[in-house]
């Protein structure tokens, strides 16, 4: 297993860091399926170590050959993904350009304020990705998510969580259902935020991820 950190070049004031996981298998003549992962505002900050500490980094520490190069990179302190998204796409394209990426499997994820992030960032650029797996977040608006009618998504929420209303994933979901066939919204009964963890912990959910491919335009 492999973590590189590194420091994304945004503007002459600002830096955006950022972790990126390298499977064992990692090989720079076969291309690999991505995953961006936007964190929680806990991890927010200085400390990119800090950004191991929840979510789907719980898996890449238990698992040296994790099928998938996972990037993660770290919002500044007082910031919301939202604030950004430029930064996103910059480091997205960066990391096409520095390692074997699979075009077709470019997946975005995000827990809590990374599960806004992720529903957001989606919303806005629909195009980039080829599944989405927002847990325990919300979108600026359902209406607004219906340009996702075609994308697959893997949705994730515990039913009695206090930090993000349950609501706030279940009214996107019950919007987008009536479009979009290729849905799965995995409620946690009972359960509270820290689903923003149990959830990365379904192995089905990472078997579904590698199912979903872009289509080729014809």
């Amino acid at each position: 297993m492999s973590y590189e950190s590194f420091k994304l070049q945004r503007d002459i004031k600002s830096t955006l860091s950022y972790l990126v996981y390298l499977p064992q298998s990692y090989n720079t003549n076969v291309k690999m399926p991505l995953i961006l992962s936007l964190h929680g505002s806990g991890e927010c900050g200085k400390n990119i170590e800090g950004v191991k500490k929840w979510g789907i980094h719980k898996i890449l520490r238990l698992n040296d050959n994790f099928p998938f190069i996972v990037v993660s990179p770290q919002c500044p302190n007082g910031e919301i993904w939202e604030m950004q998204f430029n930064a996103l796409k910059d480091l997205l394209d960066k990391i096409e350009n520095d390692y074997n990426i699979d075009a077709e499997r470019i997946y975005l994820t995000g827990y809590s304020l990374g599960g806004y992030g992720t529903w957001n960032f989606a919303i806005l650029n629909p195009e980039r990705f080829t599944a989405i797996v927002p847990i325990s977040g919300g979108a600026i608006s359902p209406k607004k998510a219906l340009c996702l009618k075609n994308l697959p998504i893997w949705v994730a929420h515990g039913d009695n969580d206090t930090a993000v209303n349950f609501e706030e994933s279940k009214r996107i979901v019950d919007c987008l259902k009536k479009y979009n066939s290729n849905i799965i919204f995995k409620v946690y009964e009972g359960r509270g935020h820290e689903v923003c963890t149990t959830a990365y912990e379904e192995p089905e959910l990472f078997q579904w991820l590698l199912k979903q491919k872009k289509q080729k335009k014809s």
